[in-house]
């Protein structure tokens, strides 16, 4: 089954964002890096998705939709995105259903935000999903009650969400088997 990996949103617009923060960074690089470096190995295809907004840190203006420095910038394809789903209004699904492609590896940043409504939004088209979650990054959130969701509680959330429903969730090293398998 042919296959692609999207490296979404893996952009240094996130450093100029109020919520940014490196404490998982270091571990969410190294396992994107490896993931992409394992593709690039296997001859899958890397697509990198970039988010655009009309103003600030994601606005072509800021000078800021370029790959976040620490990540590996290999890709065979690229988009840019105005929502949450790489899906909308990118020419992605065409470009993969073109290469016969049908399953999609998925990493980058945000878990709960673009690489969960990507992924969902992937799934009901069609595609078939190996959602990493070891390979996404994502923030501290305060919900509206006061209480502060962990980067670990919300990955962990988002996995629930997914696993059976829209996406089979692997690590990096499930996936790496599987490509080093496959190639």
């Amino acid at each position: 089954m042919s296959q692609t990996l999207l490296v979404i949103d893996v952009q240094e617009s996130f450093r100029h964002t109020l919520y940014w923060q490196t404490d998982d960074l270091a571990r969410y690089l190294a396992a994107q890096n490896r993931l992409i470096a394992g593709a690039r190995e296997a001859g899958v295809p890397v697509v990198r998705i970039f988010h655009v907004d009309a103003d600030g840190p994601f606005s072509h203006d800021s000078g800021l939709i370029v790959p976040l420095a620490g990540s590996d910038t290999h890709a065979d394809h690229t988009v840019q995105k105005h929502v949450h789903s790489a899906m909308v209004d990118t020419g992605l699904p065409e470009w993969l259903r073109a290469r016969g492609i049908e399953r999609l590896i998925i990493s980058g940043i945000r878990t709960e935000q673009c690489c969960e409504t990507t992924t969902r939004h992937a799934s009901d088209i069609g595609f078939q999903i190996d959602y990493v979650s070891e390979a996404t990054l994502t923030f501290p959130m305060r919900h509206a009650n006061g209480r502060v969701f962990s980067t670990a509680e919300i990955r962990e959330r988002t996995e629930l969400v997914l696993a059976g429903r829209f996406a089979r969730i692997c690590t990096v090293d499930s996936v790496l088997d599987t490509l080093s398998v496959t190639a």
